[in-house]
């Protein structure tokens, strides 16, 4: 570029305005401030167990109940006094000081449906048109990518063939905010064949000046949806970060043997999301390379009993922990004490749950059923206080008995590990109207600091 076709500094600065809708950078920092938003480089990896997981089962077991509510498993001790969990997570009772465990979340939908885990809101209740935004679709709109070459939010959710288990999308935001799939079909297209990158970008221009010609045509949101998948698709050809995060070929074999592997092509019965330890690691590459959100689906525990998909053998609850846990306890403990050996742990929250409880009796199928009336989480990092359990159910872990944790207070917190105030921050609407971020006007969780 001459220096007579160079751009003056106020020039590039009145550009950049352009860039944020009109805004100058000091502008739009006090316009966060005032909204309550703060960019930072923290982060959320939200772990869906597609299903429901059997909670007394893993982390509020029940030894003096009646036979057909406690079942075969046995409490062991943790590393933190007075705190116990299933037998069959010694590893994360071994450092159970860096979990916390919510035994009393109430106002569970009591269908298979993935969208409250995804969005902590309760689908039977008033919702607006276009439905109410995912999670990670909100923090992407108020937060922006850290890196233009990494989303803000990724996806490795697998997609289940039953709908329900999926994630409900961005709602009212528009498909714009749509999770990036990187290991979804369009993956392999995105790869430069006989074209260098300084082409790849002047056919970005190129596209750019066609794009702004037609913007003032589009009234439907069509044109911010391609500027988006545009961007994404520009940033995946043109940087090696996140094909690097996707690569576990680079990861240290030893790192990922800790983890465990699975086959993702393998959907646990049928219509449930794989069993697949390793994506627990390609969310902590993802979230090292600059994402804030990361979600992802792990296995099937929707466990009535009775035969398997084919019609034979044991397919009762308790063989089908025994299959499951293990695996779960190898690759969780192996993400939390990874996030802490990383110095990850104060600036990643990590939340694992499934869409309900499970009921306390064992049915004549030696399984159990859904059981909307209480569910527990489990909780790492994020620089909150670890080692403690939060609420308590009654003696079949059937019904909350002390303080019941809302949807609302769960996500609230989950905002303000990013630096988002739920209590304050808002986003717009279809209709333009300003929606809060949680429901019930919901503050975070003050156990959890």
């Amino acid at each position: 570029m001459s220096p007579t076709t160079r751009p003056s500094r106020r020039g590039f600065l009145q550009i950049g305005a352009f860039g944020l809708g009109g805004f100058t950078l000091p502008q739009l920092l006090r316009a966060e401030s005032k909204a309550g938003i703060r960019s930072s480089n923290k982060s959320v990896i939200l772990i869906y167990l597609v299903g429901g997981p059997p909670h007394q089962d893993m982390f509020d077991l029940k030894p003096d109940a009646p036979a057909e509510v406690a079942g075969p498993w046995k409490p062991i001790a943790t590393n933190v006094t007075g705190i116990q969990i299933g037998e069959a997570f010694p590893k994360i009772a071994a450092m159970m000081d860096k979990f916390a465990v919510i035994r009393s979340l109430v106002g569970n939908q009591a269908d298979h449906d993935a969208i409250q885990v995804f969005n902590g809101r309760n689908p039977k209740k008033l919702t607006p048109s276009g439905g109410w935004p995912q999670f990670g679709s909100v923090v992407a709109k108020l937060q922006g990518a850290t890196d233009p070459a990494v989303p803000a939010y990724v996806s490795l959710c697998h997609t289940c063939s039953h709908g329900p288990y999926n994630e409900p999308g961005p709602g009212f935001l528009g498909t714009a905010l749509s999770p990036f799939r990187p290991t979804g079909p369009g993956r392999d297209d995105m790869t430069l064949r006989g074209i260098s990158v300084d082409r790849l970008a002047d056919r970005k221009t190129l596209l750019k000046a066609f794009d702004d010609t037609r913007r003032d045509a589009d009234r439907t949101g069509g044109m911010t949806a391609i500027d988006s998948f545009t961007e994404q698709a520009f940033g995946l050809l043109t940087s090696s970060k996140l094909a690097t995060a996707l690569d576990l070929s680079k990861e240290d074999p030893k790192t990922v043997a800790r983890y465990g592997t699975g086959d993702p092509k393998v959907f646990m019965d049928g219509n449930g999301a794989p069993r697949v330890p390793q994506s627990l690691l390609m969310a902590r590459r993802l979230i090292e390379a600059g994402a804030r959100v990361v979600t992802l689906n792990y296995s099937k525990w929707d466990w009535h009993g009775g035969r398997n998909a084919e019609g034979r053998g044991d397919n009762s609850i308790f063989t089908r922990e025994k299959e499951d846990f293990p695996v779960f306890d190898r690759c969780v403990s192996a993400l939390v004490q990874d996030l802490h050996d990383r110095g990850l742990s104060d600036d990643c929250s990590v939340v694992i749950m499934g869409e309900f409880g499970r009921t306390p009796k064992i049915s004549a199928q030696v399984g159990r059923d859904h059981w909307p009336a209480v569910n527990c989480v489990l909780l790492a990092g994020g620089g909150m206080k670890m080692g403690q359990v939060i609420g308590a159910t009654d003696r079949n872990a059937g019904e909350a008995v002390a303080r019941p944790v809302t949807f609302g207070e769960l996500y609230a917190t989950l905002y303000k590990n990013l630096g988002i105030d739920a209590g304050r921050a808002t986003v717009a609407d279809i209709e333009g109207r300003p929606q809060h971020l949680v429901e019930d006007s919901s503050v975070p969780i003050k156990e959890l600091g």
